[in-house]
């Protein structure tokens, strides 16, 4: 299990720092920041006096390696646009982030489960029909028109909840949750239903087929002719058994809540780090853009990781493997 661990542990590694790389190139071509940060007035010698002050003239591996260096030392440099230190801006819109994705993965996952056993299960219904025609919207719908759609209909025409922005706010010092207040959850429903409802569809979709798959094994109809009870036959054996296909799709979806929260906090304008990237590439912030990149690698390697790792736990066999 350690050797499993450290290997993982130095792919993620390589992992980042070759994302990192790439990232970094491909901000050469999102613009000029001197462009935004100089007024029309500008000379020649202030161009090149400030883009010496930055470093941009300096060769691409340089700047990454500058960069990495200073990130290690928990630096990202100052965001050319608000003129303050990256790590500040982030650690003030990170907490509404990572609370939009947490509701958002616990919905996905919870209800995706639930109507993906369901409809294993009673796939013959036509309550179970229903949930698979109607899953087909989360599906096939972009995420932000999804989101203008609850918009009209859940605040303007019903009015029953906020449109936009997070409310609420309680201070805990190090951070600000909406969890605490009632108009906190409220403004929380809508971003997190248009963002997770299509993880929620396909890993619904995911576990029901691995369910199905399962249930026609020869080990269920043996545990069913043995007079073994269906509650048991369905959650105990069959269930268990779809989790290792199941985990590894979860974990990617779960990463890609908190990737294209980008597009959710853009249309209800959420004050998260993905509101705070789009401004970014408006400006061409190049320090917040490398510093946000780098945080969705982190997150997207830690959950891949933390899945590898679970699979061991959920698979018997992969136990034995490396026992050998």
């Amino acid at each position: 299990m350690l050797v499993l661990a450290l290997h993982r542990l130095f792919q993620s590694v390589l992992v980042l720092f070759f994302v990192g790389l790439i990232a970094f190139s491909l901000f050469q071509f999102v613009g000029d920041p001197i462009e935004n940060m100089l007024g029309q007035e500008r000379t020649e010698a202030d161009v090149i006096y400030l883009r010496d002050q930055l470093g941009l003239d300096d060769p691409i591996a340089f700047q990454y390696f500058r960069f990495l260096g200073n990130a290690l030392q928990g630096e990202f440099g100052i965001s050319y646009k608000f003129s303050q230190p990256v790590d500040e801006l982030i650690r003030e819109r990170l907490p509404a982030t990572l609370e939009l994705a947490a509701v958002s993965g616990v919905f996905a996952l919870l209800f995706g489960v639930l109507f993906g056993v369901y409809t294993a299960i009673k796939r013959h219904s036509i309550i179970a029909k229903s949930i698979m025609t109607l899953s087909l919207i989360g599906v096939s719908l972009p995420t932000f028109l999804i989101g203008i759609l609850l918009i009209w209909v859940f605040a303007v025409e019903l009015g029953i909840l906020p449109s936009f922005g997070r409310s609420g706010l309680v201070d805990l010092g190090a951070w600000r949750t909406s969890f605490l207040t009632r108009s906190g959850w409220a403004s929380l429903v809508l971003p997190a239903i248009t963002l997770g409802l299509f993880q929620l569809t396909l890993i619904m979709r995911l576990v029901r087929s691995q369910m199905l798959e399962v249930l026609r094994a020869d080990y269920i109809r043996f545990a069913v002719a043995r007079g073994v009870r269906m509650r048991s036959v369905y959650f105990r054996h069959a269930l268990k058994n779809t989790l290792v296909p199941v985990m590894t799709v979860t974990g990617i979806q779960l990463g890609s809540i908190i990737a294209f929260a980008i597009i959710t906090e853009s249309v209800f304008q959420w004050p998260g780090v993905g509101l705070l990237f789009i401004t970014a590439i408006n400006f061409v912030d190049i320090p917040v853009m490398a510093a946000y990149l780098m945080l969705i690698s982190v997150f997207f390697v830690a959950i891949n990781f933390t899945v590898d790792l679970l699979y061991v736990v959920a698979d018997p066999r992969l136990r034995d493997s490396l026992r050998r």
